[in-house]
């Protein structure tokens, strides 16, 4: 796979393949420009100017493009990511506009996760030239941190376990110069005693961990990143049905997130001081696998009662947030692929965004609306919070009835959460179940760039 700065460069001059952008309205206009034999080429490949269409004209010994989109003076990050998927290998510029945000989705639309294939059948690489040159590196790094999502989700879970997750975290430390501190066993169990819990029943290899990665200068405001990483979820013994296990390679995909969103933090020298925290387990089966009716102890001292085994991941995130409360952050943002309820609600393509306050709520939404990583706001209900009642406990970790399932979570992880403190969690779903442009099917990035542009506005870079 080609790496994501050698598929846009900036214009110097060179040789290129000219592409031109139009739409429907457009397009009898831009016709009357060109010769009879190329308005041919247009008419016989079926040339209309709707979005994501595109037709190669023949140009004296060449070829230009020409390629649909919705508004060639204000381009999406998708509109030319389909392109980038089917134009032949080579070197082209836009030849009547300038790609601004479309250089995301021209990156990520070549990305191919081949690591398992035995042979690489994708085209070499198509290279997009850009007179933007000062935007050139902050898209490829947004994309860069898209593309790191993908690989870690769409890995297996032989090789996406705790320990692998650590050891992003160890490259990452390494190359922003970070601390990593990491807990394991005995310190693990006495520290963070629901990480302990939900992956003590895990292979030797798959043992339970939790990663905190601080970096940045100690006057800065704290910022605080948490990521669900449960790197595989049998859904412990409330066991799943096989249906319903075939994706959950994928339950680290909060992780995933944070650890991208750290590397964007960190590698724009943003004025923070970050604490990245990833609670790292398998939810598995096993005799000393944690029970319906355990009544777990929890860092923060509130006991809970553990209705169903594979509402875990709450759990993890519960010690975790518990965590970076403790540093009195300006802000704590977490990711999770928390509840199916979340998906039902609002389908594969849109994260549920939860957050104490509606001034923060509608910063991380306006980001995600104006950067192509729409999200959407569900309720903290209190009234909700009786759902978690236990009899025997402090409180249990999933609700008796079927409401509400997503705020329930989010409710659940808000008593971890310190008192007063701006918090922003992110139920999503880190995953393509069908391709898209510029969207393979597999893991995805979904509320990454919305929670990269709104601390960007925040903090500044």
């Amino acid at each position: 796979m080609t790496e994501a700065k050698a598929l846009i460069r900036p214009d110097r001059g060179e040789d290129a393949i000219a592409i031109h952008l139009v739409n429907k309205e457009g397009l009898e206009a831009f016709a009357k420009g060109l010769t009879a034999g190329q308005r041919a080429a247009l008419a016989g490949q079926k040339f209309e100017g709707g979005g994501y269409s595109h037709a190669i004209v023949p140009e004296g010994d060449s070829f230009f493009v020409v390629s649909g989109v919705a508004n060639p003076e204000s381009l999406s990050a998708w509109c030319l990511a389909k392109l980038a998927e089917e134009l032949p290998e080579g070197v082209y510029r836009l030849a009547n506009a300038e790609a601004g945000p479309a250089m995301f989705g021209w990156i990520t639309g070549q990305h191919r996760f081949t690591r398992y294939k035995s042979e690489d059948k994708s085209v070499g690489p198509r290279v997009l030239l850009t007179a933007q040159i000062g935007q050139i590196d902050g898209y490829i790094a947004e994309a860069q941190a898209e593309l790191l999502v993908r690989d870690l989700v769409n890995a297996p879970p032989e090789d996406m376990g705790p320990a692998a997750l650590e050891a992003e975290c160890a490259m990452l430390a390494k190359v922003h110069k970070a601390e990593l501190t990491v807990v394991r066993g005995d310190q693990l169990e006495q520290d963070y005693p629901m990480v302990h819990a939900v992956g003590r029943a895990a292979a030797r290899h798959h043992a339970p961990r939790l990663m905190h990665l601080v970096w940045g200068d100690p006057t800065h405001p704290v910022l605080a990143m948490v990521g669900k990483g449960v790197c595989f979820d049998s859904g412990g013994l409330d066991i799943k049905p096989g249906s319903g296990m075939r994706l959950m390679k994928k339950d680290m995909g909060g992780a995933a997130h944070a650890i991208a969103l750290a590397g964007l933090v960190m590698g724009a020298r943003m004025k923070v001081r970050l604490h990245l925290i990833v609670p790292a387990v398998e939810n598995a089966i096993a005799g000393n696998a944690f029970r319906p009716g355990d009544i777990l102890k929890t860092r923060k001292g509130l006991t809970v009662e553990i209705d169903n085994t594979d509402a875990e991941g709450r759990l993890i995130l519960g010690d975790a947030l518990t965590r970076a409360s403790e540093e009195a952050p300006d802000l704590i943002v977490d990711f999770a692929t928390l509840t199916g309820a979340a998906r039902v609600a609002l389908g594969p393509d849109l994260p549920a965004l939860f957050a104490r306050r509606d001034e923060t709520a509608e910063a991380f939404l306006a980001a995600g609306k104006a950067n192509d990583d729409a999200a959407w706001r569900l309720p903290l209900h209190d009234a909700y919070r009786e759902y978690l009642a236990s009899d025997v406990a402090d409180m249990a970790n999933s609700a008796a009835n079927p409401y509400a399932g997503a705020s329930v979570a989010g409710l659940f992880l808000d008593r971890f959460v310190g008192d007063g403190l701006d918090w922003v969690h992110f139920d999503t779903f880190a995953w393509s179940p069908a391709p898209k442009p510029g969207r393979a099917r597999g893991g995805r990035g979904l509320g990454l760039r919305s929670a990269w542009h709104a601390i960007r506005a925040r903090y500044g870079s």
